[in-house]
């Protein structure tokens, strides 16, 4: 089946890509100044030290022997231990950040969707009445803000004890309100832009699925307005917009970094941040890769639920 060849190749193409992001952070970490041997030993540790833990790390193996076995681990889950705190196994890390993280990024694509959809099938019905203006207005200016100056201004605005003191400010482990309410800001900064995005996607492919002939078609037969939208019109028109969902989805996994770093959240970019400004490499290939397997693993749900919602690409690739 032609179907279950292009999922082969997408997983094929998939694994060439992990391991391409792997090599490139692998590199990344030998080009970097200093090693696992240097964290380890210590600021005072003399070269015959940092030497000889270095030798017992197998650090002064070539680097395409030691990427071979970092590799091959890696395959089973074996991402090596963090040079810092308690040095617990980084996989114990994912494990303990990975849930916020696709919590947080659930929830901001759920809302962006119903948003989105809905706002610009709203925008298209009244195509360049008042409804449709006030559409496009708010969804350019969600394209056009950035997160790092929405979340000052909705945290002024929602957490400010001064202005509307209604919603925590950062997460803690002695929260004092149920955890939904520490998750409406973070939500809400993250969904804006994939919001606009989906809107805009939506409105236009609506308008071009309005002028087709089958569209019309249903209208000379009698069709009832709310029918004709959201069974014949909407229907047609949604499937970009799933395409731009997965993909809106994957960024999200990456775009919250910045958001859970802000709120304290205890997720993978939280993780990734505090390693990267602490140079804990193996903390930071292990996030790089989960995130770009994450990414890569949306974009295949996406290609398997096109052919559900679209018979024609079904029967074209059977």
């Amino acid at each position: 089946m032609r179907l279950a060849k292009a999922l082969l190749l997408r997983l094929i193409f998939g694994a060439l890509s992990l391991l391409f992001i792997s090599l490139v952070t692998f590199v990344a970490d030998e080009l970097a100044p200093g090693d696992a041997a240097t964290v380890e030993a210590g600021e005072k540790a003399t070269a015959a030290q940092v030497a000889r833990i270095r030798e017992n790390l197998g650090l002064n193996r070539p680097w395409p022997e030691r990427y071979v076995k970092y590799v091959g681990a890696a395959a089973q889950g074996d991402f090596g231990r963090s040079y810092y705190g308690i040095k617990e196994p980084v996989r114990d890390v994912l494990v303990r950040t990975i849930p916020m993280t696709l919590k947080l990024s659930a929830m901001a694509i759920l809302l962006a969707s119903f948003v989105g959809i809905l706002l610009g099938t709203l925008a298209a019905v009244y195509q360049n009445r008042f409804a449709d203006r006030s559409v496009l207005t708010f969804s350019t200016l969600g394209v056009t803000l950035p997160n790092f100056v929405l979340g000052p201004i909705l945290v002024y605005l929602f957490a400010n004890p001064r202005v509307f003191d209604y919603l925590p400010l950062t997460w803690s482990q002695e929260r004092v309100a149920p955890d939904f309410y520490y998750f409406v800001l973070p939500v809400a900064i993250l969904a804006a832009r994939p919001t606009a995005l989906l809107t805009r996607l939506t409105r236009a492919s609506m308008i071009d699925t309005m002028q087709q002939e089958f569209i019309r078609t249903a209208v000379a037969k009698g069709v009832p307005r709310r029918r004709l939208i959201f069974t014949h019109a909407l229907r047609n028109a949604i499937l970009p917009v799933i395409t731009a969902i997965g993909t809106s989805f994957g960024f999200l996994l990456t775009g919250s970094f910045v958001v859970e770093r802000f709120f304290t959240l205890p997720g993978l970019g939280s993780a990734t941040i505090e390693a990267i400004q602490q140079g804990n490499m193996p903390v930071i290939q292990a996030c790089v890769l989960v995130t770009g397997a994450m990414f890569i693993l949306l974009n295949l749900v996406v290609d398997l639920f096109l052919p559900i919602l679209d018979p024609r690409i079904r029967e074209s690739q059977v």
